[in-house]
């Protein structure tokens, strides 16, 4: 399995109202110091239907301001159509970041 297909199954995993930072989705994937290729990997998103690359955001919780589907704005929507909170373009990891655990992701 190639690293970009390695990614993509981690953020097919993030549930619905939840969100993982890059460089968890990067610890996941297989090497913690992979941030950067997440991002890379999400900005070339082949299917952003079945891979929900919007509900990967920095480890603060902010949003990307280079979100490849349409922008921060983009984004910050898609969140909160499944109820996430986003205040001043940053989400509380606390409450809304994904442990990791897999859930029905339906």
């Amino acid at each position: 399995m190639s690293t970009f297909q390695r990614i993509y199954e981690v953020v097919k995993r993030i549930p619905k109202g939840k969100v993982a930072s890059y460089g968890q989705v990067a610890a996941m994937a297989g090497n913690p110091r992979w941030s950067r290729v997440v991002s890379y990997a999400l900005h070339c998103n082949p299917d952003p239907e079945k891979i929900p690359c919007y509900r990967v955001v920095f480890q603060d919780g902010r949003l990307s301001p280079a979100f490849a589907f349409g922008g921060q704005n983009a984004q910050e929507k898609l969140l909160r159509q499944e109820g996430v909170e986003v205040r001043e373009g940053r989400v509380d990891m606390a409450v809304y970041g994904w442990d990791g655990a897999d859930t029905d992701n339906s």
